[in-house]
């Protein structure tokens, strides 16, 4: 059994979106971000960034006797980071993460593209476009712009392959969630064709389907606004220090 600690981001959502296509068994527990629970010390102990996802799975790879003993199996293992979590999942069910050299290396450069390049330039936008109190035209044009740039790329990768790396992979399940609220983020489809035909095809897999069954992506809902106390929880953190 596997533990999700879950709310609906785009990260969430990726990690959620692998243990449907594997139909591991697993729970979710809810965190919710803007009352802070991802900053509760049962949480960190297991994320120590305090940030979602993270998972604790009770039958890790390297799971042994109960007491560790002459084999030298371990107890429940807590992983956070979400490329982390994938490429975790990825080798416990040797699924989703080929397993020769050259196309598991391009599964892996494109995750991290996605992990250190449009993930992050994403929720930039997203911040500006739909949270931030005030608008900042330079922040949004600015991240608008290079989140545009990131489209492109993907666009011309997808051109003549149905999947990122030929293969459904743990490359196409990090993606997907960050270009689902692409109307939020200043995109439109309709200029990248490649990736708007790899973006429907995704959107009609079960379990992907099953993913978002019932979910409201936090970065497409722009009715609500925050209140200060939720807004200095979510955007208003600073180190802290070791006693």
């Amino acid at each position: 059994m596997i533990d999700l600690y879950f709310s609906p981001t785009p990260n969430g959502l990726k990690v959620k979106l692998f243990l449907e296509e594997a139909e591991l068994p697993h729970r979710i527990v809810p965190v919710s971000l803007s009352r802070g629970e991802q900053y509760k010390a049962e949480f960190v102990r297991i994320s120590p960034n305090g940030k979602i996802p993270a998972i604790v799975d009770y039958a890790p790879v390297d799971r042994g006797p109960v007491d560790g003993g002459p084999t030298g199996g371990g107890g429940p293992l807590p992983i956070f980071e979400s490329g982390a979590i994938l490429v975790y999942l990825a080798e416990k069910t040797g699924r989703f993460l080929p397993a020769s050299a050259r196309a598991r290396l391009e599964v892996m450069q494109w995750l991290f593209w996605q992990v250190g390049g449009l993930g992050p330039m994403a929720g930039q936008i997203g911040h500006f476009n739909v949270f931030a109190p005030e608008k900042v035209p330079y922040a949004i044009d600015r991240f608008t712009r290079e989140v545009h740039r990131l489209y492109g790329v993907l666009d011309r990768r997808l051109a003549g392959r149905e999947y990122i790396v030929d293969d459904y992979s743990i490359a196409d399940m990090a993606a997907y969630p960050w270009i689902v609220p692409h109307a939020p983020h200043g995109q439109m489809l309709e200029d990248f064709p490649d990736l708007k035909r790899w973006f429907e095809t995704m959107r009609e897999r079960p379990g992907v389907r099953a993913t978002y069954d019932g979910v409201v992506d936090v970065y497409s809902n722009t009715k609500r606004t925050l209140t200060d106390e939720e807004r200095r929880v979510l955007f208003g953190r600073v180190a802290e220090t070791a006693a």
